[in-house]
């Protein structure tokens, strides 16, 4: 499954201000009393999916992404749209998938709590679970009460999600508004562990790097001569390759290992090693325990941006369309 993100810079105070006011209006075990079962469905029909398609938690982890990168954290990429413009129908999101597992999971609970948890949160919590399956347990902590948006663009998507063939300082300027710091670019770049990416996503830097038909100088010549023989030419957009060549259904630090060696598939992944801060992260990022514990926090505070709770938002009856 597919899984391009890239993450950023945060540079003022503002930012951070911004931040705090949404992770404090999200709570730890929000439907405590409404839907007292809502976590454990969804951890019960997420594994029972993850068990039988470990592609799933790449799938569900970069639907939480892109949801959240877009009008944030509501579930606007789940909708959607009879004139194909929303952000599902967007260039970037053409190769998501795993909405079916989503809408499995709204049915059970809204069997169990008619009305109660948002399409948002539900996406939260998949993504938690599908990653935390291989696990057993939860890698971090999600906190809820997220609202449901009734608003989805394709516009939008095109114009604030991430691109793989970034570098670092267009990774920073594309980033910076979504209150995210650089060591969570850098540590939320470690998903890049799980999923598969399409060969047009990469085949600049085999094919035409400069526009002169060469290859990118800082990819590793071997990986490189191997990528070439599964994507056969630029314009392959159908051919799927996993991101991390050594483990690619392992959550671990591969990842990092890999960017180290220059053999990180997009350019973002290889623009890390081009910012001092950045390089030093990835090398602290090989520890497994580090890296388990740094990207929890990351993912909390990516899964509060421009939030909406309380009197805004809805909560979706199905979460493909508004009520």
């Amino acid at each position: 499954m597919r899984t391009h993100f890239v993450l950023f810079l945060l540079v003022s105070s503002v930012f951070l201000g911004n931040y705090s006011c949404y992770a404090n209006a999200l709570k730890q075990k929000f439907y405590r009393k409404s839907c007292p079962s809502a976590e454990t469905i969804v951890k019960n029909v997420v594994w029972n999916r993850v068990s039988k398609d470990s592609g799933l938690a790449a799938a569900l982890l970069r639907l939480h992404f892109h949801d959240c990168f877009v009008r944030g954290c509501d579930g606007s990429v789940l909708l959607n749209s009879p004139s194909k413009d929303a952000e599902k129908d967007a260039e970037p999101n053409m190769s998501l998938v795993g909405f079916d597992v989503i809408d499995e999971v709204k049915t059970a609970v809204e069997k169990a709590c008619p009305g109660v948890v948002s399409c948002a949160d539900i996406l939260a919590l998949s993504a938690r679970d599908a990653v935390s399956f291989q696990f057993k347990k939860p890698l971090w902590d999600v906190y809820t009460g997220r609202k449901d948006g009734r608003i989805s663009k394709a516009s939008e998507a095109v114009a604030n999600l991430p691109q793989a063939n970034s570098t670092f300082p267009i990774v920073q300027q594309n980033f910076a508004r979504k209150n995210l710091s650089l060591k969570d670019l850098v540590v939320l770049s470690g998903a890049h562990t799980i999923g598969d990416s399409h060969c047009n996503s990469f085949s600049k830097r085999l094919y035409n790097f400069t526009g002169k038909g060469d290859a990118d100088p800082s990819l590793d010549p071997t990986y490189a001569a191997s990528l070439r023989t599964k994507c056969r030419n630029l314009q392959d957009k159908t051919t799927t390759v996993p991101m991390d060549f050594t483990t690619p259904t392992t959550f671990d630090t591969n990842y990092y290992r890999n960017v180290k060696q220059n053999k990180g598939l997009f350019q973002s992944d290889a623009s890390l090693l081009t910012n001092g801060l950045a390089k030093k992260l990835v090398d602290e990022l090989l520890s497994p325990s580090r890296f388990f514990t740094e990207f929890g926090i990351s993912m909390k505070k990516m899964g509060s941006i421009e939030v909406l709770t309380g009197a805004s938002g809805e909560i979706r009856k199905v979460c493909s369309a508004v009520n």
